[in-house]
């Protein structure tokens, strides 16, 4: 009588099978990638996906600089937001209540050389809002990639003194 062949929780061909799947797991996804940036079509995986045509991206310290040279910045959060902390010396310009807020800083606008906008980063989209409103309106306005959470993690100084 012969035995029974015992039974395994991985056999030679299981492992196989793994390896054959990871190899074309691996190569789906590079041709996936290779397809994305070969056609005209892809997804910009780069930047933004709040970005359109148009629209400025700065990084935290070429913003730094900007604010150096006298940029005026823009808070597109909600002016709580602003009272808590903001960049030194920005205004609040906040997305939701634009129409309200605008004439505050409507001068101020006319003045500045360069405007920046910023809110709250990480796939907030209020400072993109604010910069195309304020496009349509005549100022050009670049935005701060990644708002302020970008600011903070470049050690970049923030006025945290409440307003009212």
């Amino acid at each position: 009588m012969k035995p029974e062949r015992a039974c395994y929780l991985f056999s030679i061909d299981m492992l196989l099978d793994w390896k054959r799947f990871i190899l074309i797991l691996a190569a789906s996804v590079s041709l996936a990638f290779a397809w994305n940036a070969c056609s005209g079509r892809g997804i910009a995986l780069g930047q933004s996906v709040l970005a359109q045509a148009g629209d400025e991206l700065v990084k935290a310290p070429d913003a730094k600089a900007l604010l150096d040279k006298g940029a005026l910045f823009l808070d597109a959060r909600p002016r709580d937001f602003w009272r808590m902390s903001r960049i030194p010396g920005s205004l609040p310009l906040p997305e939701e209540g634009f129409d309200k807020a605008y004439p505050e800083v409507e001068e101020r606008l006319r003045r500045a050389s360069t405007i920046v906008v910023y809110c709250s980063g990480y796939g907030c989209e209020a400072s993109h809002i604010v910069a195309r409103k304020l496009r349509e309106k005549g100022f050009a306005a670049a935005i701060l990639e990644e708002g302020l959470p970008a600011w903070q993690d470049a050690q970049l100084p923030l006025d945290t003194e409440p307003r009212p």
